[in-house]
């Protein structure tokens, strides 16, 4: 596995830190999931904005 270096606030870490040990498990897990999470988001963002813009072509065509 690939390691990353981010930098953020450290209040930022503490909230990551107390969510991680409420779950009981790692910061990196915890962060990995996060993104995981924005990703598939990000792609159903993209499909409905795709949807969206073949629908007004569409009506644009007709």
């Amino acid at each position: 596995m690939a390691r990353v270096l981010i930098s953020m606030p450290e209040s930022f870490l503490g909230k990551i830190d107390e969510v991680a040990d409420m779950e009981s498990r790692s910061r990196s897990e915890l962060i990995r999931e996060a993104l995981r999470t924005y990703i598939a988001k990000s792609q159903v963002r993209k499909t409905g904005l795709a949807d969206k813009n073949a629908r007004i072509l569409e009506a644009l065509l007709d």
